[in-house]
């Protein structure tokens, strides 16, 4: 089954597809939402469970409550306050909010590091 995850900007999707497989659809708002973006955000997702991983601040939390509302079954992933942003949050940290959200399957997971 395919996922959506709704993130705020390129980077943070850039960061999110280097830890998720092809079959996850990762969406971003540009940082700005509007009855327009919010419409091709929904026609976009489609009939896929979505989640929304937005930022830990002002915006994030902003435009995280738009989409509560064009997307009320959405399962929402946090990051936590300090970092910055999606972007800036540590891979562990991002695969560890990604396992709570159940989603292992589409996580790959990067190689051990080799021991020196």
């Amino acid at each position: 089954m395919e996922i959506a995850i709704i993130v705020e900007g390129k980077n943070d999707r850039s960061r999110l597809r280097r830890l998720l497989n092809d079959e996850v659809c990762i969406l971003c708002t540009y940082g700005t939402l509007n009855t327009e973006r919010t419409e091709a955000l929904h026609k976009e997702a489609g009939d896929k469970p979505v989640y929304l991983f937005m930022d830990n601040d002002a915006s994030g939390k902003r435009i995280r409550g738009v989409l509560r509302d064009t997307f009320p079954d959405a399962e929402h992933i946090y990051t936590r306050r300090g970092y910055a942003g999606v972007e800036g949050t540590p891979d562990d940290y991002l695969i560890q909010q990604l396992e709570k959200a159940g989603l292992d399957e589409y996580i790959m997971y990067p190689d051990p590091s080799p021991l020196a």
